[in-house]
């Protein structure tokens, strides 16, 4: 492994909790490696073979994915002080409540010897799960206690295996005492698993929405409700198509595994570093030149890669040194690429999986989706250029030496056969082909032209790329495998909250507070409207937005973005469309802001995985990620007043306007946040170019034609050179 390759590891492992894998060795590593390549193999083949029945096809996924979570990421100790102690004690106490619980509400009492053994797995599993010893991951081999938690992670979806056409066939929606027992298990080794891999915030959040199941009743004013049993809960939650095996889990299985396996093999062939090439070609020649091809090789090493933080780490062990080296400060440097890094999950082809559960929960075809997606992700790569183009103007920056950049010629002609995969991958896609035959598609001809160079003799030997052996095959299984494993837990632990929204309809609770904060909001703003050039109900939708991107940015501090977009798509949803904003627009607003997660304060992974590369401080780096992204934070805003920037409604004089207005607004927020376009910005500019760019996302045709002329003058203004300026830091 080169130093290279290593320090990639080292970083994604210390900052991305779904790939802080055991450093496994002997016996131990070897059981792993053949239940991930299994696990990766038999994705592989019902993606090119055909599905297995939906209920099955999930339990079979979940039993293999839940009992490798144990088995590949350590017990750390993640909170400080007594926390980890007082956390754990907790959940104990919620396993003992629901296990209790279950036994008081059975109609027939069971043997005192089936009680007793059902507690006693309980405390054994609740024993077990207590903070006793911290394991960092340098341990080589697995402790008993994790053999013991992967077995019975497995059991629970194997017993749905085992006596399905009993439980599902013979007695549909009868459930006996032992089915509710295993569920209570189930719940257990589900929130043990999404904490072993996400950390605790997530199981937390699962855990109170349970309690607000069970305790409806007792709660004041508007929250509560009729109140379920622990029985009526672990039903639902377990044997439930709302529950642990949701549409979550179902699309996890289905579609997004696949996809990260062939983003992990394409990386294997060395796409990634072609990508990069690539971004240096396109933006190394201009001013700032290695913060541009920070953008530009993020937006396309995001194509294949779905996450922020491989992304970031992938792409700035190459960038982050050269924008160092050409003047940028280690802080901004961490920062371009963290930002940046974080619309690889907006980015066609492949996305991250919300793009996944998007497109089946609205019921959209995932092609579809991509076209859909193409604006919105421009207009992001878009934002964070022009605020690097500005911040390089104020340092004075020059762009890569000519002899840095390689020849477009020489990479087509050394990397041509890279692009077949992909190309094949998306033309499927686009001819309406489902996603997991295209993927499969991508991921064997991302093995067979990996061998052109090698099949072409003497003609090949300038060409670049790893050829995929048996032994880079197998590593690449494994590692598809396990990188599968965070979201595959953190889907389950998700459908907790869903399961017990369908059940006590607390998205439409929350939906009447939503609408009844935007009303009050909008009618006291209304007043300074003087002109009315708004409507009440824009303004409405605005505050109605202002809240849900406000919570998707608390949530994002310490839930992923498919958690954050699940859980905030089925409780705000109901809201938004009640203001008439289409559903698809709405579900693509708490996507786009479940990205900014990654560069939200104080949890910004991607920007201290950035930090770390770049040797700056890892909280001021974030500050700056999260203020190079305010310009594309106005993009949702805008795609929401102007559906036809999604395709929906779609008239060529709609998109237009709302095109010109969204990028106007995005250039004048950008350069209000970097406070220089030649010449400083004084305050007064600043609050203006906000309220400007602010009203420019209503679309409106009057406020377009005032805003954008005086948003264009104050940058041109500007835009005049200013002798002896101050350079900056």
């Amino acid at each position: 492994m080169s130093t290279q390759q290593a320090e990639i590891d080292r970083l994604i492992e210390q900052f991305d909790p779904e790939s802080s894998f055991r450093r496994l060795a002997g016996v131990s590593a070897g059981i792993v490696t053949v239940i991930a390549v299994a696990l990766s193999g038999w994705h592989f083949y019902t993606a090119g073979f055909g599905l297995h029945n939906e209920i099955a096809h999930r339990a079979i996924h979940l039993s293999v994915v839940l009992g490798l979570c144990f088995l590949v990421f350590p017990r750390q100790q993640r909170l400080p002080g007594p926390w980890e102690w007082i956390v754990s004690l907790g959940l104990v106490a919620f396993y003992m409540l629901m296990g209790f619980g279950l036994l008081q509400a059975l109609n027939e009492p069971l043997p005192p010897a089936a009680q007793a053994a059902f507690i006693g797995v309980l405390l054994a599993v609740a024993g077990l799960s207590l903070p006793l010893r911290a394991y960092d991951g340098s341990h080589q081999h697995i402790p008993l206690r994790d053999w013991i938690f992967a077995l019975t992670a497995s059991a629970f979806s194997l017993y749905l295996l085992v006596f399905f056409d009993d439980i599902f066939i013979q007695r549909p929606g009868q459930h006996s005492p032992a089915d509710l027992m295993v569920g209570v298990i189930a719940i257990v080794m589900v929130i043990e698993a999404a904490r072993r891999t996400m950390g605790i915030f997530l199981p937390l959040l699962a855990i109170a929405t349970v309690l607000y199941g069970l305790f409806g009743p007792y709660l004041p004013g508007g929250l509560a409700h009729r109140g379920y049993s622990v029985p009526r809960i672990i039903a639902h939650l377990y044997k439930g198509t709302e529950g642990i095996y949701g549409i979550p889990v179902g699309v996890v299985a289905t579609f997004v595994f696949h996809f990260v396996l062939f983003g992990i093999m394409a990386q294997l062939t060395g796409l990634g570093q072609l990508f990069v090439n690539l971004a240096t070609i396109a933006a190394g020649r201009f001013a700032g030149g290695p913060a541009k091809v920070s953008v530009v090789s993020s937006g396309l090493f995001g194509m294949i890669s779905g996450s922020a933080i491989a992304n970031t780490v992938t792409t700035g062990v190459m960038t982050i040194p050269l924008m160092k080296k050409v003047g940028f400060s280690p802080r901004f440097a961490g920062a371009v690429e963290a930002s940046a890094s974080c619309g690889g999950q907006v980015t066609p082809p492949i996305m991250g999986a919300a793009a996944f559960i998007m497109a089946e929960t609205l019921g959209i075809p995932y092609n579809q989706l991509i076209l859909v997606a193409i604006v919105p992700a421009a207009l992001h790569y878009m934002a964070i250029l022009f605020m690097v183009h500005l911040e390089a103007k104020r340092l004075k920056l020059a762009g890569m030496d000519p002899s840095e950049i390689p020849s477009l010629g020489w990479v087509l002609r050394s990397s041509w056969h890279l692009f077949i995969p992909l190309i094949v991958m998306v033309t499927l896609l686009l001819m309406q082909y489902t996603p997991f035959l295209a993927a499969f598609w991508g991921i064997t001809l991302t093995v067979a032209c990996s061998w052109i160079p090698k099949l072409l003799g003497p003609l090949g030997r300038n060409m670049t790329g790893l050829a995929v052996g048996p032994r880079a095959l197998v590593q690449g299984f494994e590692m598809g495998a396990k990188s599968a494993l965070g979201i595959g837990a953190a889907c389950a632990c998700v459908g907790f909250v869903l399961g017990i929204t369908t059940l006590t309809g607390m998205g439409f609770k929350f939906s009447a507070w939503v609408l009844d904060l935007s009303a009050v909001a909008a009618t006291a703003v209304k007043v300074l409207d003087v002109f009315d050039w708004f409507a009440l109900n824009q303004v409405t939708v605005l505050f109605g937005l202002l809240f849900t991107a406000a919570a998707c940015i608390v949530m994002g501090s310490g839930v992923p973005t498919t958690p954050t977009y699940i859980i905030l798509a089925s409780i705000v949803a109901p809201a938004l469309a009640q203001l008439g904003v289409p559903q698809l627009a709405t579900h693509f607003f708490v996507f786009y802001y479940g990205v900014l997660a990654d560069v939200t304060p104080p949890v910004a992974l991607a920007a201290f995985a950035a930090a770390g590369i770049a040797r700056s401080e890892p909280m001021r780096t974030g500050m700056t990620a999260f203020r190079l992204s305010m310009g594309k934070a106005l993009v949702p805003f805008a795609f929401v007043y102007t559906p036809a920037l999604l395709f929906i409604d779609f008239t060529w004089s709609a998109f237009a306007i709302g095109l010109v207005s969204t990028i106007v607004a995005v250039m004048g927020l950008g350069a209000a946040y970097t406070g220089f376009v030649a010449r400083p910005l004084g305050r007064l500019s600043f609050i203006v170019l906000n309220l400007l760019s602010l009203s420019l996302v209503f679309a409106n045709p009057v406020v377009s034609a005032v805003a954008i002329p005086l948003v264009v003058g104050i940058l041109a203004w500007h835009a005049r050179p200013l002798a002896g300026a101050p350079q900056g830091a």
